[in-house]
């Protein structure tokens, strides 16, 4: 016999079995978890995410309408927020508003060691331009081999003897 609760569709995922292979993991598994927990998010002001070259990224923002003044970016750890928040609101009859011009915040979950390198305004669109710098002690490094001394006599493989039968 079927329960409902078994015929539910499963939607969290379960990292144990890769919890049980690895180390250090752990923020990246909470993160999975906590977007999928996440309500579906308001999609406005549009964006795209692109990669620029092997360890730069570019974001770029429609924000039409919003000033300089209106807008903050601030970059914490891991984390980046833009904000803009519109001026007051001019006294003008509007008979129909097609341009949005809400207040809005859009959070970015950043990986580790990324790192904004400028923003720009433009005709509309804002752009963040982000890096991956990795500092030098987690850079690949080559591991030289030692050359070690030779064994001393009679070293690892000794031979155990046994009486000798003459056949």
């Amino acid at each position: 016999m079927l329960l409902k609760e078994d015929m539910a569709m499963r939607t969290t995922f379960d990292f144990s079995p890769l919890s049980r292979s690895s180390v250090g993991f752990d923020h990246l598994f909470e993160l999975l978890d906590s977007a999928n927990r996440m309500a579906p998010a308001d999609n406005w002001p549009p964006y795209d995410i692109m990669r620029v070259g092997e360890s730069q990224y570019r974001i770029a923002m429609s924000v039409a309408g919003f000033s300089l003044d209106e807008l903050t970016i601030t970059h914490e750890q891991q984390l980046l927020v833009v904000n803009g928040e519109k001026a007051d609101e001019d006294n003008a009859e509007y008979l129909y508003r097609g341009i949005a011009a809400r207040n809005f915040e859009r959070r970015f979950q950043l990986a580790d060691y990324v790192m904004v390198t400028g923003a720009n305004l433009a005709n509309g669109l804002l752009t963040i331009d982000l890096v991956r710098e990795l500092p030098e002690q987690m850079k690949p490094r080559r591991i030289d081999i030692q050359q070690a001394d030779a064994l001393p006599a009679g070293g690892l493989s000794k031979q155990i003897e046994g009486d000798k039968h003459a056949a």
